[in-house]
């Protein structure tokens, strides 16, 4: 049998069925399904036992980038104009406070303990970036919804924007630094990213919203919308765009165009868990843990200062734009979890920075591991705190 023959099918197969056992183990032990299928991941991966086949290094590039397109669609569902018009000044001081708080608090904390600046430039711009698909699926695990899950998706959206233009600015710095002249090759191909996924995500979306009524709901309703995704995504990927951000913007397009037709969204999300249970289970299998061990004194600082300046960022975003108490005290720490984004500039750096790019790799690996672990974990307990899980399955 071609294409991979019974092996595929099997063990594709077996990854959902633990994935179902997973999802039971997690409403009784009370922990996110993320960390446990994280935790699986490793176990059945090479950093454990290595029962899967080889061939499954080449599967996850294609299941990571299916995920991240679904999931920056269904943010993108939380950037509504009735959102932005009622909170909008909110969002931004968030949004903000937590992209440059984070920034500021690594950077600092890495050159003040004695790390080469550039270096410490390069993971201040990653810093801040958060792992929108671990959040999403947390929120919807536990059937979360309220004015601080609305406001913490939002942040999430917007920051996936903000942290590309900072990474771009801080990585041409750190050139700069090295170089002694002006580096506008990274800072020119940010601008591209973002400006030509906005456009795409606009060029596709308008189209559609205008549209959309005409598709009769169930199989049809499926084929436009999974194909309206892919399309946005590839598209994205051809101009050299970022994927994710295109995607975040087809789905605020379509939001806010779609005359009220929430059908597109509820599509996505009846169909949704399969791709995310596989694509956290090969995070798993294809992570690093040893690296946890490795990262020493570096790794300890970024770690301690990327929590502080999340926690702290988000309280004054949240001080600023007179947000509740509660999303001020928990905005922070729910959206601690830390995966794709962040190891897709890590490796940006290493190739723009051969010097530090190996430590700086390292590092995020490192870290990451830990991040898309406890993070989860994080996440549930501020939408518990703030009173929007309405599943059983919380705290």
């Amino acid at each position: 049998m071609e294409h991979g023959g019974p092996g595929l099918i099997l063990t594709l197969g077996g990854l959902l069925l633990l994935a179902l056992a997973i999802e039971g183990l997690a409403r009784r032990a009370s922990v996110p399904q993320v960390t446990l299928l994280v935790l699986a991941g490793i176990l059945i991966g090479k950093p454990g036992l290595d029962l899967l086949p080889s061939a499954a290094d080449a599967w996850y590039p294609v299941v990571s980038d299916f995920a991240l397109l679904i999931v920056g669609f269904l943010l993108g569902r939380h950037l509504s104009l009735a959102l932005l018009r009622a909170h909008g000044r909110r969002l931004l001081w968030f949004s903000l406070s937590v992209v440059l708080g984070t920034s500021l608090t690594v950077g600092a904390l890495l050159v003040a303990s004695g790390f080469p600046v550039p270096m410490a430039m390069v993971l201040a711009g990653i810093a801040p970036a958060s792992a929108p698909t671990a959040i999403l699926n947390v929120v919807e695990e536990n059937e979360a919804a309220g004015s601080y899950t609305e406001t913490m998706l939002a942040v999430v959206a917007i920051n996936n924007a903000l942290v590309l233009i900072t990474f771009d600015l801080l990585l041409a710095g750190a050139e700069t630094l090295i170089a002694g002249e002006a580096m506008t090759g990274p800072l020119l191909a940010g601008g591209h990213g973002l400006v030509g996924a906005v456009l795409v995500g606009a060029v596709t979306g308008l189209p559609a919203g205008r549209l959309i009524h005409r598709v009769r709901s169930g199989e049809s309703m499926q084929l436009a919308t999974l194909g309206l995704v892919l399309a946005c995504g590839g598209l994205a990927l051809w101009i050299g765009a970022s994927y994710l951000l295109a995607a975040i913007a087809l789905g605020a397009v379509l939001v806010n165009s779609a005359r009220g037709d929430d059908r597109p969204f509820e599509t996505v999300q009846a169909l949704d868990w399969p791709i995310l249970a596989l694509f956290f289970i090969l995070t798993g299998a294809g992570s690093h843990p040893e690296t946890l061990l490795s990262i020493g004194w570096l790794g300890g600082v970024y770690v301690v200062a990327r929590a502080l300046g999340l926690i702290v960022g988000a309280w004054t975003g949240g001080f600023l734009g007179r947000a509740p108490q509660i999303q001020r005290r928990w905005l922070g720490p729910a959206i601690m979890p830390q995966a794709g984004v962040a190891l897709g500039m890590a490796l940006v750096a290493s190739e723009e920075l051969p010097r530090w790019g190996e430590t700086v790799l390292a590092v995020v690996v490192g870290s990451t591991v830990l991040f898309e672990l406890v993070g989860p974990v994080l996440t549930r307990l501020g939408l518990s705190r703030a009173g929007n899980i309405r599943s059983p399955a919380g705290f």
